[in-house]
């Protein structure tokens, strides 16, 4: 799913209607893929959503858009028909969408006109026309003056003609067809170039409301996503291709995450499961923490699932700016109060003029500590490391990722999310030679790692099997899984020497086994000491 802006030669079909009549099952099934969510619901699809289909040898772009209302004055109404006009401008075809079994409605003949006037070609869909005997319903719909396509996005009906129609009108010729990827040298060299030019693909996760979407239009410089402080605002997983200095970036804004017990409709459970597929093909994961809350037991589960998925993480702590604002309201309440010890220190100074007033041990220091953490909090760089040292002490299986202070609203420091990214992204890939990681454990004490008492780790030699994320094999002596903590001390060391900053480091434990060739030149009395039966097997023989 791409945007426009991406390949401006490829031609762009725009689904559009009235909520609820099958635009997002249309989409899907033009593009073989579920990438809309689809339900009984009415209002599902509000940001506009992007896919590629093929048909014949051609291919164009087809996008989805949220159910139209043009007279609602409602936020999440108004942003729908804002996203739908913003697709509309930049359309090749238009495809109104009309339930033929509910016939035509007012709503679909000011669609009609409000299609018609923009001058880009418009046909309509009379979607639910499941067989032949069902295309009478098509009738009423011609009075609107359009070509008419009865088919049925659920079961493919008539989308052979719809196709067909779209593709000599809008569509370009497929240049990858006919290109095989065969399984040969100049076949591997041409996915490795394919996957080397690929633009990060980002994911921005998070639990609701906390500025996804937003940090989005941000790092766009413009309005992609629909933003409003209604939590779920966004429910499909849109993705966004995004040019930065030359680069190109493809971001996915999820749905917000929450937990099981709490998603109680069928719309935020697809959701959920969506924000969660995002993952698995994404290589960079945003992690949006609310600056102003700190970190809930919601975020800790989340970037659980973003190590599962084995993506590179960056933690995002964003509406900074409130939470500077907390601190400093915080020193403004304690001097309009006034502290306590100045008062009580004042009173008795009166009463004994002639000695010194002392506060009582502790009691001033402890006011006074207070006081100079409320002074340091109002300072960005002081309020930022403790907000580190907090984050770092509730995500500490996160240690490898890197922190960033952002303001989704004001766009304070979001600039350096995008060098952050190339760094993360760049790491992930990274691949270390046999040579020189053996070379680097020859260097390292493994003695200080956790072993078994009865039998220590040896690890003879290891190499990298893959990258992104990095993963490494280890031949050791044990059959069993090392410890945890074992693969915790060699994970530290090993990040120590290379540059793995955001990847989660993955090991892999292979038992090295003995050779023919230790066994021949292995004397006998001292195969004899190793296997008692070896003596007897040998009287036998004699």
């Amino acid at each position: 799913m791409e945007e426009v802006k991406s390949a401006p030669a490829l031609p762009s079909v725009v689904i559009a209607g009235r909520p609820n009549v099958g635009k997002s099952t249309l989409f899907n099934r033009l593009t073989g893929t579920r990438r809309s969510i689809v339900t009984d619901e009415a209002g599902i699809t509000r940001d506009r959503i992007y896919g590629m289909a093929h048909w014949m040898g051609r291919r164009f772009e087809v996008v989805d858009t949220g159910g139209i209302v043009p007279d609602d004055k409602a936020l999440i109404p108004r942003e729908i028909l804002r996203q739908a006009k913003v697709a509309i401008e930049t359309a090749s075809l238009l495809v109104l969408i009309v339930d033929a079994r509910a016939g035509i409605l007012p709503l679909d003949e000011e669609l009609a006109r409000l299609l018609r006037r923009t001058g880009k070609p418009v046909i309509v869909a009379a979607n639910k026309v499941d067989s032949q005997q069902q295309e009478n319903l098509t009738g009423p719909l011609h009075s609107l003056g359009l070509p008419v396509f009865p088919v049925s996005a659920e079961h493919g009906y008539g989308l052979d003609g719809l196709l067909e129609y779209i593709s000599e009108q809008a569509s370009v010729p497929d240049a990858e067809e006919g290109v095989e990827t065969e399984n040969t040298d100049e076949g591997n060299e041409a996915r490795r170039a394919i996957e080397a030019n690929r633009p990060p693909q980002v994911a921005i996760i998070g639990r609701p409301n906390v500025g996804k979407s937003a940090l989005l239009n941000q790092l766009a410089g413009e309005q992609r996503s629909i933003v409003s402080p209604v939590a779920g605002t966004t429910r499909d997983a849109v993705d966004s291709l995004v040019e930065h200095d030359g680069k190109l970036y493809k971001f996915v804004d999820t749905a917000g995450i929450r937990r099981k017990g709490k998603t109680n409709e069928l719309s935020e459970k697809l959701s959920v499961v969506m924000a969660r597929k995002s993952l698995e093909r994404t290589d960079v994961a945003l992690l949006i923490v609310d600056a102003s809350q700190g970190v809930a037991s919601g975020d800790a589960t989340i970037a659980d699932y973003a190590g599962q998925s084995g993506c590179s993480v960056i933690i995002v702590m964003n509406k900074f700016d409130l939470a500077l604002e907390a601190a400093r309201k915080a020193i403004d309440d304690e001097h309009r109060r006034g502290n306590p010890d100045r008062v009580e220190r004042k009173e008795v100074a009166r009463k004994e003029k002639s000695k010194p007033y002392r506060t009582p041990s502790g009691k001033r220091d402890e006011q006074q500590s207070r006081s100079r953490s409320l002074r340091m909090l109002t300072d960005p760089k002081s309020l930022m490391t403790e907000y580190e040292t907090l984050v770092r002490r509730k995500l500490k299986f996160l240690s490898y990722a890197p922190i960033v202070f952002v303001s989704a609203l004001t766009g304070d420091n979001v600039d350096k999310l995008y060098p952050l990214i190339d760094h993360v992204a760049q790491a992930r890939r990274r691949r270390i030679s046999t040579g020189e990681i053996n070379r680097w454990l020859k260097s390292v004490d493994l003695e200080r790692g956790t072993s078994p008492a009865t039998r220590k780790v040896k690890i003879y030699y290891m190499t990298q099997a893959s990258s992104a994320p990095p993963t490494f094999v280890l031949f050791t002596n044990q059959p069993a899984r090392l410890h945890f903590s074992y693969e915790r001390f060699l994970e530290n060391q090993l990040r120590e020497h290379f540059d793995f900053t955001g990847a989660p480091v993955r090991f892999m434990q292979r038992v090295k086994e003995r050779g023919n060739r230790e066994r021949v030149h292995t004397p006998v009395k001292q195969r004899q000491r190793r296997n008692p039966r070896e003596k007897k097997w040998q009287a036998k023989r004699k």
